[in-house]
């Protein structure tokens, strides 16, 4: 059986990779970019930079910096308003796992139109939409290089997964540097969504030979290093080993897929407003400990990538180990229980049943290594709290 692999075109990694944008523009042919963020992106100085490098080639740039922490079907209407009355040629995407996510949808709406409810999954979108250039400033989602994003209907609460390689990014720009100024909560977030989608995409029922190689390193880099960069963000080699763990792990999901932890925290996330690798970080250990009896060796086999476990270890012992660390990290990185986030008990309980409903139509849980029930999901959800 083969595997179809898509990537970006161009993928420019290490310190200082956003500073090659109008090399990377004038091989794509683009010379009129809009640049999508967020507020915080512009106050950093991040947009002006990314700006100014481009006006030393001459390249005139504007900016849309209304994008939010979870995209929604309104929050991005306005950027696609603005790519459509532009005389944009491409997009740059800087930021965050929602801004890229904001711009994937923009690029495809402002060249095809329709609604974002038109897009979704199961509908495989092939469209190209505008040239789209990612630009992460943090080591978590890995959208730069994946076919993925998610718009939450604000109408339904519904987290619409959209999926096809009119999603991909022409271009990645994985540059480290940008991620030295985040603080330690984000860092903690982003990093346990990165290490979530390695061990999902490894355990992952559509795992193949090269996502595994993809997920397997990606822990490598990011078992050692998500404490040192949570712990002293000015760390630049743990923030490199971050940041392209981070990118492969995106990697290895895009050509594999996430599982039961990303189906479970997409409607706590729509319902109770966590942020997304907040909500992963909530479910990894309870997930992983219903997952091992069906993946034994799969789940050593990331204990052992991680550096948590040895190759002398059983794997018995070194799933033992895993959930030891998957807790001890949360622990350590200040991961809250649902309770702890502000959650009101009674709406969290009330909703289970209905939760569990989103998160088995997702598909996701289809993928997991032990494919749960109903119930089966209500009792994790009872679990976290």
């Amino acid at each position: 059986m083969s595997t179809q692999v898509i990537l970006p075109r161009i993928m420019q990694v290490g310190e200082n990779a956003s500073q090659e944008m109008p090399n990377v523009l004038a091989s794509l042919g683009c010379k009129r970019p809009l640049i999508i963020t967020d507020k915080m992106m512009v106050q950093l100085g991040y947009a002006s930079r990314i700006q100014e490098c481009l006006s030393s080639q001459m390249i005139s740039s504007d900016v849309f910096d209304d994008t939010v922490p979870e995209p929604t079907v309104s929050s991005i209407q306005a950027g696609v308003d603005k790519a459509r009355n532009g005389d944009y040629d491409c997009i740059i995407a800087l930021g965050g796992g929602s801004p890229i996510d904001s711009a994937k949808a923009i690029a495809i709406l402002a060249k095809h139109g329709g609604t974002m409810q038109d897009y979704k999954f199961p509908r495989m979108v092939i469209e190209a939409g505008l040239p789209l250039i990612a630009v992460p400033t943090t080591a978590g989602t890995g959208s730069e290089g994946t076919r993925f994003t998610i718009i939450t209907d604000e109408k339904s609460d519904e987290k619409m997964l959209c999926v096809g390689i009119g999603f991909m990014p022409v271009a990645a720009l994985v540059d480290y540097s940008l991620t030295l100024s985040l603080p330690p909560r984000i860092t903690a977030d982003t990093g346990i969504d990165a290490l979530t989608h390695a061990i999902e995409s490894y355990v992952s029922q559509k795992a193949n030979p090269y996502s595994d190689s993809q997920a397997l390193s990606a822990m490598r880099l990011i078992g050692p290093n998500l404490r040192r960069a949570y712990h002293d963000g000015s760390d630049k080699s743990a923030r490199e080993a971050m940041m392209l763990g981070s990118t492969l792990a995106g990697v290895a999901f895009s050509n594999a897929s996430v599982a039961l932890v990303h189906g479970m925290s997409r409607p706590i996330g729509a319902a109770f407003h966590v942020p997304h690798g907040l909500s992963n970080a909530m479910l990894l250990p309870s997930v992983t400990a219903f997952s091992i009896p069906a993946a034994p060796e799969r789940y050593a086999d990331c204990a052992r990538a991680m550096g948590v476990a040895t190759a002398q270890d059983s794997d018995e012992q070194a799933n033992e180990k895993l959930l030891n660390e998957l807790q001890a990290l949360n622990d350590e990185l200040k991961v809250p229980t649902p309770a702890q986030f502000g959650i009101e008990r009674q709406a969290f309980f009330e909703l289970m049943p209905t939760m569990a409903e989103q998160a088995l139509a997702s598909g996701s849980p289809n993928n997991n290594p032990r494919v749960p029930s109903a119930e089966e999901v209500v009792e994790i959800y009872q679990q976290l709290w």
